[in-house]
């Protein structure tokens, strides 16, 4: 059996996110506990947790229009391979054990390095617009 190459991630990602529709954005988003559930119980995928989460966080602001400084592509390329994480019937099945998230975690990692400058961005974004909010007092 061959190897899940680099090359066929970066292929499987442009493939999924050529498809990516705005309405996908929000579906995506109604499934994000079913994602973060397979990426914590998958030792391929689990190393990617603390990533996926953010990419939801940048999902969630770009969809209700708190944060547009980032391009469709990087969107599409980040809702492709998220998609494609909760597809279990892939290019390599989920259920095949010690290679079924083989490429799952491929496909990240190939998104990851397609987006990282604008997942930095957007992480800085976030801390600044956490920190600049104030809270409110009641008295």
């Amino acid at each position: 059996m061959a190897t899940f190459s680099d090359r066929k991630a970066n292929e499987q990602l442009k493939t999924e996110a050529s498809k990516v529709h705005g309405d996908d954005v929000a579906d995506l988003l109604a499934r994000q506990k079913a994602i973060e559930d397979k990426v914590r119980n998958s030792g391929k995928l689990r190393r990617f947790g603390t990533d996926i989460r953010l990419m939801f966080a940048m999902l969630r602001d770009y969809w209700q229009g708190n944060y547009r400084n980032v391009p469709w592509k990087s969107i599409a390329a980040i809702a492709g391979a998220l998609i494609y994480v909760l597809n279990p019937l892939d290019l390599i099945p989920d259920v095949l054990l010690g290679i079924g998230f083989l490429d799952d975690a491929g496909v990240v990692a190939a998104c990851l390095a397609m987006v990282e400058s604008d997942l930095i961005r957007y992480a800085a974004w976030k801390d600044h617009e956490t920190a600049t909010q104030t809270p409110t007092n009641s008295d």
